[in-house]
């Protein structure tokens, strides 16, 4: 089955990807970090939301 690319979804929301302008703006913003705070935390936890959120908060504290 090739893929339809007339039906779009929304954005993935369980991944950052840093290489994006719009990603990198939403993302800093949800997590109240500078862009470089957010790119440092994605390098060591990976692009999972969830896990680079913790990443975030362990570093905070």
């Amino acid at each position: 089955m090739s893929d339809n690319k007339d039906l779009r979804g929304g954005q993935d929301r369980q991944r950052i990807n840093v290489n994006q302008p719009h990603e990198v703006r939403y993302w800093t913003e949800k997590f109240g970090v500078p862009e470089d705070v957010l790119k440092q935390a994605v390098k060591k936890a990976g692009d999972r939301a969830e896990a680079v959120e913790r990443e975030l908060k362990g570093s905070r504290e």
